[in-house]
């Protein structure tokens, strides 16, 4: 009797198997369990007829099968058939099904950092004298990202402060703006957005939803199921997870219509439109995943923002433990904010999964709540320290344990203070209204034992104490409140 044959299709499968399954194919070669990394510039080709089929974009790479299919296969997880690794490879192939897979979308495309994934997403949107509204709390990076390179690129990007302000979102909309974007859970202040209420907004005008899901992770909350069009992401925090590895990555939710958008005025030229006579749109001949391929071959390909595959093998290894990393993430911040939120010498903690923080409710409905009735909104919240500047510095210098360092989503511990770094750019004014103060630190709650960063921070805090009385104090934004579970 013959063995089984291995599942290849996990569209029906649980969130944990599919982190672990999702996109992986068998080596027919060694018989390798993992797939291997496609350290290869290029591809062959079968002979004359194949290289003109990659090149036209007919056909695919079929993980499941380990071969290229000579026609195009929309199931979610198929990926160009290789011609340059500027384009993709097998490799990157796996960690793009996995997380198409993971947040529910059609197709996904990897691209060499976060930043990469949100420039190459808007760029297949947007071109030279197009506008995009973004919410205005996002993170730091992003807005130096908008206000630099996209101005000079002539894409404008203007701002909604409140986003549930139905008449601010139709104020700042034009003729010419091609998407809205925003953050599930923003960064540094974990001031979670209304997704829902964004994607109606985006619909009643026609316009697709672009939500960075960095924080979130489909582990916690899965745009598309809010009415996103869009998703991306910097892989390189929790989805690869131990800080090894930069990456990026943009997901097609497969459910724009982009057909309704440009009879509504919303012109899309890359999707909708033929690139020549007699030729098909993109949108003609992909579909649902036409705004991935359009993403792929009209942008990465053209400017180079391509995956290391070895990059891609950290990524779909990291996705494996995604669930489980993010459990422990969650519980020890949920923890670790409360116990902040006690301290004498703590002005506010921005964590709205705490009971009182002004957005718990919203955050309870979107991310639910653990088996202590915590909503589970991530690891990455702001606290602000008695003090000021001084007290911010004080703070991070006795810090042992947290690292003093750049970044999110890694299995340590981390603290930075955004008024220095992050947000040193910004006008006072627009960091005042962003609620960047000078006692504001950014936490990123690792993997470590929790009672070991708790006694970390407590030396820091008494480091803060030891402070003179007349240190200047750190001011708390709208959003806060001094919350405690107590």
């Amino acid at each position: 009797m013959s063995a089984a044959a291995p599942v290849t299709e996990w569209t029906d499968f649980g969130f944990d198997t599919r982190q672990v399954h999702a996109g992986e194919f068998s080596d027919l070669n060694a018989g390798l369990r993992v797939p291997a990394i496609a350290m290869s510039a290029g591809f062959v080709f079968d002979d004359f007829d194949d290289q003109a089929a990659r090149f036209s974009g007919q056909s695919v790479w079929n993980a499941g099968a380990n071969a290229v299919l000579s026609e195009v296969d929309a199931f979610t997880g198929s990926a160009p058939a290789p011609i340059y690794a500027r384009q993709g490879n097998p490799t990157n192939a796996v960690a793009e099904a996995r997380l198409a897979s993971l947040e529910g979308g059609t197709s996904a495309v990897a691209v060499s950092s976060g930043q990469a994934a949100i420039s190459s997403a808007l760029f297949a949107l947007a071109q030279s004298g197009d506008h995009i509204v973004s919410a205005a709390s996002i993170y730091g990076g992003t807005r130096i990202l908008f206000g630099r390179s996209f101005k000079r690129f002539g894409i404008d990007v203007d701002y909604v402060w409140d986003t549930t302000d139905d008449a601010a979102w139709d104020r700042a909309i034009r003729p010419n703006t091609k998407a809205i974007f925003a953050e599930s859970i923003p960064n540094p202040c974990n001031d979670v957005t209304d997704l829902a209420h964004l994607a109606r907004v985006a619909a009643r005008h026609q316009l697709p939803l672009v939500v960075d899901n960095t924080v979130g992770t489909p582990a916690l909350i899965r745009p598309f199921e809010h009415g996103a069009s869009i998703v991306v992401h910097s892989t390189t925090k929790f989805l690869t997870g131990h800080g090894a590895a930069v990456g990026g990555a943009i997901v097609d939710g497969g459910r724009f219509d982009w057909e309704a958008a440009e009879r509504a005025g919303r012109s899309y030229p890359l999707i909708t439109r033929a690139p020549r006579p007699g030729a098909a749109s993109m949108l003609d001949r992909f579909g649902a995943t036409a705004y991935a391929r359009t993403a792929r071959e009209a942008v990465v390909n053209d400017i180079g923002p391509s995956l290391s595959p070895f990059n891609g093998f950290l990524l779909h290894q990291g996705m494996e433990t995604l669930s489980l990393r993010i459990d422990r993430h969650v519980a020890s911040s949920q923890r670790i904010a409360a116990w902040l939120a006690d301290q004498p010498e703590v002005e506010s903690v921005d964590y709205s999964g705490l009971p009182g923080h002004p957005l718990y409710e919203l955050a309870a409905r979107d991310y639910g709540t653990g088996s202590d009735g915590i909503a589970r909104t991530g690891s990455v919240f702001g606290v602000t320290v008695r003090g000021g500047a001084a007290g911010a510095r004080a703070c991070v210098d006795a810090l042992r344990v947290f690292s003093r360092m750049t970044g999110i989503g890694d299995t340590r511990s981390m603290v930075i203070h955004p008024l220095t770094t992050t947000h040193a750019t910004f006008s006072p004014d627009v960091n005042e209204r962003l609620g960047i103060t000078p006692g504001l630190l950014r936490l990123s709650v690792g993997l470590e034992t929790p009672d070991d960063l708790i006694q970390d921070l407590r030396a820091a805090l008494d480091a803060v104490r030891a402070l003179p009385r007349d240190c200047a104090s750190g001011g708390t934004s709208p959003l806060r409140a001094v919350v405690s579970p107590s």
